[in-house]
């Protein structure tokens, strides 16, 4: 297998049993994922610079944006949420998406007074996912990297994802450590991929998980789908080598947290489910998409 054997691949998610309204929050990463103060910050400025550089002394976006545009065209439907009342990246995110040689359809709609899963289901409901060979949904603060699209699904294809995610740059706000990027990587399986800020969805998943339960935060959503990842044998990763930057604003700032976790415990209350410590592990982890490596 292409770059594999890292770590043996096992059993995935680690959900063995119902969720529990009185439990811990055994589904929370249990960090908030900022990146502030002058240490950490320039720390993590420094970290990403020297991924890009090793990136650049492979060749490796050149290697990978050509392999990319070589792969065969699929219609992908994107969805976004944007926030009206503060600035926001989502106008430079859906350039980006649409610059892609794939068939893509963006739609977004302002937040509102509804939630992020709320919203999205009335994306879907305007605008049908069935045809579709990959349902992409981004939050309107990420920084996508150039030609972001063509190299996010080549990998995922490559590496038979069903739920995929970009990583997160070093000086990205991420509260899953799982999430951030690996620089001798390109794509790691996980036992997680998270709800936000970018997440996809491949065709074969979308009976099972669409639509989207109507939640307003949304947290164990993830937890839950790693269950479910789990239980129908399907490939969930992290694809590292299209990082995005997440951080114009703090995470979570648009809802009350003791709200967001009261709903994911109601959500998660009968439901499997993979605990946080089981989330953050990597199984294995590839370092080339040549076959011949």
């Amino acid at each position: 297998m292409t770059g594999a054997g890292d770590a043996k691949r096992g059993a995935r998610g680690g959900g063995d049993g119902l969720g529990d309204a009185r439990a811990a929050e055994d589904f929370l990463s249990g960090t908030s994922g900022q990146v502030s103060g002058i240490r950490r910050t320039s720390a993590a400025t420094i970290a990403d610079a020297l991924a890009d550089l090793r990136a650049l002394a492979l060749l490796q976006p050149a290697r990978l944006r050509r392999a990319a545009l070589a792969s065969p065209r699929r219609r992908v439907l994107g969805l976004g949420i944007e926030r009206t009342d503060v600035p926001g990246l989502l106008p430079a995110a859906r350039a980006e998406l649409l610059r892609s040689h794939h068939e893509v359809h963006f739609a977004s709609t302002e937040a509102g007074d509804r939630g992020k899963f709320e919203n999205l289901n009335a994306l879907l409901a305007e605008h049908p996912v069935h045809d579709s060979d990959w349902l992409l949904v981004i939050d309107d603060d990420v920084s996508l990297p150039f030609g972001f699209l063509d190299a996010f699904l080549f990998l995922a294809e490559r590496f038979e994802l069903r739920l995929a995610q970009p990583a997160h740059r070093r000086r990205s706000h991420a509260a899953w450590a799982v999430t951030r990027r690996h620089p001798a990587s390109v794509v790691r399986e996980t036992a997680f991929v998270e709800i936000g800020p970018v997440f996809a969805l491949h065709a074969t998943t979308h009976d099972v998980l669409l639509p989207f339960p109507p939640l307003r935060a949304g947290w164990g959503l993830d937890a839950h789908w790693s269950a479910l990842a789990q239980a129908r044998g399907w490939r969930l990763g992290v694809v590292d080598a299209t990082a995005v930057r997440h951080g114009l604003r703090p995470i979570a700032s648009s809802y009350d947290r003791a709200a967001a976790v009261q709903e994911g415990r109601a959500f998660l209350y009968g439901r499997p489910y993979t605990r946080a410590v089981e989330a953050q592990r990597t199984l294995v982890t590839h370092r080339t998409w040549s076959r011949q490596a």
